[in-house]
């Protein structure tokens, strides 16, 4: 039997396949969540199980053999339970010894799974509130509370709209499953390298092209995946080299593509998970949420192309030659393959589903990849494609469903109501105070958890203060979010940063820092946001219009400030007054008198380098 027949019928991919027929099953004949959602936790944990084994060992085997038992046996229950646990009223009926047992298996399992996919870090955070469920009478201060019983905890936890079958596994479920197929078949039929190809095609004969197409390839590729290591894995293979060629020390190339592939996240149409909780928190579409993220996110790498622009300026490195650019496939034979993000763009823009669109754009992605012998799928391409939508899907699941854990527990103690109003305490009542120590807990919890966990903990904790102290609730999450995105290049624990010095082979610390300093220019723009919503798209065309300018503006002069060029070294003074002008235009609303003054400031300032420019050169 041949390679390809015999994967056929191996366990993994008809475990895969299942998967695959169970999500598009969906999508035709909807199943109420009742099943739908334990059908979807027990693929995701017998995927990871297949794909993230233990070990070799005969007891290694063995464990994996008792907890894929566990997890047929916890999805076996729901099923066979389906009736009573669609009918029963929580808190009135009771809560049988059954129910106990395998609500208990399913936990157990679940956080054996969450330790095989990200590690120690989200486990002992979910400890720490779960301990809060029992010792909550014991608790001091604002943090006591009633506490619950095990009975009860189960209940909420494995059998109510709550916890692990929460708003969190929804979205799992509704979205994220769809677009993850999507960047898979995008990926496998040759989309990624199209992508890269197209950057260094458009921006790579410019000054500073190798970083300046690392950056265009990473906002290109953040359409598909929304994992920054993903992203710097992706690209940073081809995008580092050229950058260390091209006089950038193996640190700098490395926090450049580390920055630059971060901010896939926030890159609409896809942008990253947390994106797609945010649009199930908030009630809205998803496209929404992306339109929202549109010009926050091109102010980001706009930033970045502004800062690597003045370095090559200022120390001539980043240039490609002809012959770095020679090894380059042409572009028009493969433009059939913009197609398929096109059509996700499109189908988002007239308000079709998001499941529906990925889906469509995922298919003209398989029809389009026909069009060339170069890029058609063998069967061993189609086995590898539906094989990783599973892998992948299964394990950015994993982490979100056990964050509904996390959910249930801050709404049912009502931790989150008395954090928001002891953060407000704290900070004084003052908004900027708040902000600050919002952005401290965001980066911390980002430090040691993925980003999607990061957001949601930082929705229920954080957003309710912002709103309270007058913040738009839409700016509040976002402002959430684009700060734990941030955490993933913020030392010490800096995820995209270490996975882009392992390619460059730098030193992580070191590239860790230089990403953060990097990053100092993207600190600002959620302040931007959050004290002009119009930024997020709302209000008039012409004030959202005017606010895209003006935040283009000061992060330009922002990253002035902090390379100390523009045309020519700047002092301190000059950088001080560059710097002083961008957090006026940033912290004042569009069209306020605040503004207004600093944005003429701004431009006489910049006439001024310039007059004083050619003077030199006269």
């Amino acid at each position: 039997m041949s390679l390809p027949a015999a994967r056929l019928l191996s366990p993994r991919f008809l475990l895969a396949l299942v998967f695959l027929l169970f999500q598009l099953y969906l999508l035709v004949e909807p199943v109420q969540n009742a099943i739908a959602i334990p059908v979807h936790i027990g693929l995701s944990l017998l995927s990871v199980f297949a794909w993230m084994p233990s070990g070799s060992q005969v007891r290694h085997r063995a464990i994996d053999a008792l907890l894929v038992a566990a997890s047929a046996g916890v999805l076996a229950y729901y099923v066979v339970e389906l009736p009573r646990l669609s009918d029963r009223m929580e808190n009135i009926d009771d809560v049988l010894t059954i129910d106990l047992i395998f609500g208990s298996l399913l936990l157990i399992v679940l956080m054996e799974a969450v330790r095989r996919v990200v590690g120690w870090s989200l486990i002992w955070v979910i400890v720490a509130f779960v301990a809060y469920c029992f010792l909550g009478p014991w608790a001091p201060g604002w943090l006591s509370f009633q506490g619950f019983e095990f009975s009860l905890f189960i209940e909420i936890m494995t059998m109510a709209s709550h916890g692990v079958l929460g708003v969190t596994t929804q979205t799992s479920l509704d979205f994220v499953w769809y677009f993850i197929l999507f960047g898979v078949v995008y990926s496998a039929t040759g989309g990624g390298q199209l992508f890269i190809d197209s950057a260094l095609r458009l921006v790579g004969q410019r000054r500073g092209g190798a970083a300046k197409s690392e950056i265009v390839a990473s906002a290109m590729f953040g359409t598909i995946s929304g994992s920054a290591v993903a992203n710097v894995v992706a690209t940073g293979i081809f995008t580092i080299p050229l950058m260390k060629r091209t006089g950038y020390t193996p640190e700098e190339a490395a926090a450049h593509e580390a920055t630059a592939s971060t901010g896939g996240q926030l890159m609409p149409p896809v942008m990253g998970v947390a994106a797609f909780v945010m649009a199930e928190l908030l009630v809205v579409p998803y496209s929404r949420i992306a339109l929202a993220g549109l010009i926050p996110a091109v102010a980001y790498y706009f930033a970045l192309y502004m800062i690597v622009d003045l370095k090559a300026q200022h120390r001539g490195i980043g240039t490609l030659t002809a012959s770095d650019l020679g090894g380059i496939g042409a572009i028009g034979p493969r433009a059939h393959m913009f197609a398929s993000p096109l059509v996700l763009i499109a189908l988002l823009a007239f308000d079709y589903s998001a499941p529906l669109a990925a889906l469509v754009a995922s298919g003209v992605a398989l029809v389009t990849c026909y069009f060339r012998r170069e890029s058609r799928l063998s069967l061993a391409g189609w086995i590898e494609m539906i094989e990783e939508t599973a892998r992948q899907a299964s394990q950015v699941a994993i982490p979100i469903i056990a964050i509904g854990i996390i959910i249930a527990v801050a709404i049912q103690s009502n931790l989150a109501l008395k954090f928001s109003t002891q953060l407000i305490s704290l900070s004084g009542g003052t908004l900027i105070g708040a902000l600050l120590m919002i952005i401290l807990g965001c980066i911390v919890m980002g430090m040691g958890l993925p980003t999607v966990a990061a957001y949601i903990i930082g929705a229920i904790l954080f957003v309710p203060a912002m709103t309270k102290l007058g913040v738009d609730t839409l700016a509040a999450h976002f402002f959430v979010m684009y700060y734990c995105v941030l955490s993933m290049i913020t030392p010490p624990v800096a995820l995209a940063s270490y996975a882009a010095a392992g390619i460059a082979q730098a030193d992580s610390m070191k590239t860790g820092w230089l990403a953060f300093k990097l990053s100092m220019v993207l600190f600002l723009i959620p302040f931007a946001f959050v004290f002009d919503p119009s930024l997020l798209w709302s209000g008039e065309p012409h004030w959202i219009a005017l606010a895209f300018v003006s935040v283009m503006a000061a992060t330009h002069a922002w990253a002035v400030m902090l390379e100390g060029y523009l045309r020519a070294p700047l002092g301190w003074i000059a950088r001080a007054v560059f710097g002083g002008l961008a957090l006026a235009i940033l912290f004042a609303p569009t069209g306020t008198l605040t503004w207004g003054i600093a944005v003429v400031a701004l431009v006489a300032a910049h006439l001024a380098i310039v007059w004083r420019d050619r003077q030199k050169r006269r």
